[in-house]
């Protein structure tokens, strides 16, 4: 922990910028940014090119903004947030619509791991960018795909309490539904119920049976010590 020059380049007095990951002692460098020195001419030529070359497609340019300005990484700490930011405004430049549903900068942290080693194998390797934008337009392809998931699971949900508005429930009942409508893990059972909703055996039974009695759920085949319930498909 240090202190960092808020809203300026960084400097040469705390040594040579790294890229680093890993635990304290262990870590692994990843890249070296350039010297601090060549940070004005540096900037201003990215900047140059990101505010008037038009020629390129502009997700092409999304993904080389991000590379070029995490390359160049002119400040002591955030530079990732900001490239992921440079992207994401790139993205919607691109679309030309006020509304999004995806994040790409989203997606790049879920997949940080590979990220890092996309960018290890670029910064260190020649000037041929293509297999980083390969790697940036399959992730933009996730986080579409990734997108359209959760858009699926709030519309079902949206769907599931417009169906039934006005069913007489408890905070437990609502809440178990919520839990199961987002994915619960594993089998809904009157023994987990009780623990999550910090109740008795015998109200976690009387809760479920009330969903059951309303046909919100249904008692899974398998029944004895292992009785489970799930949603009744709509």
């Amino acid at each position: 922990m240090k202190k960092i020059a808020v809203g300026a380049w960084r400097d040469a007095s705390a040594g040579p910028m790294q890229v680093v990951s890993g635990d304290y002692g262990r870590e692994h460098v990843h890249y070296e940014a350039p010297p601090a020195a060549k940070l004005s001419a540096e900037m201003a030529g990215f900047l140059d090119w990101y505010n008037t070359e038009e020629k390129t497609d502009p997700i092409i340019k999304a993904a080389i903004a991000h590379l070029w300005f995490v390359t160049i990484h002119p400040f002591e700490d955030g530079n990732g947030r900001i490239a992921r930011a440079i992207a994401d405004m790139s993205l919607a430049r691109s679309e030309g619509i006020p509304q999004r549903f995806y994040s790409m900068s989203a997606q790049i942290r879920a997949e940080r791991k590979t990220y890092y080693d996309m960018l290890e194998s670029t910064q260190k390797g020649s000037l041929d960018i293509t297999p980083w934008l390969e790697w940036f337009l399959g992730c933009l392809d996730r986080a579409f795909t990734g997108a359209e998931t959760i858009l699926a699971a709030v519309l079902e949900k949206a769907d599931f309490w417009k169906r039934h508005a006005t069913i007489q429930i408890n905070d437990r009942q609502r809440d178990m539904l919520n839990r199961l409508l987002d994915g619960l893990d594993g089998k809904l059972t009157s023994s987990k119920w009780a623990k999550i909703e910090k109740c008795s055996p015998d109200t976690a039974l009387r809760d479920i049976q009330g969903l059951v009695d309303q046909g919100i759920l249904v008692k899974d085949p398998r029944g004895g010590r292992s009785t489970s319930y799930s949603l009744v498909s709509s």
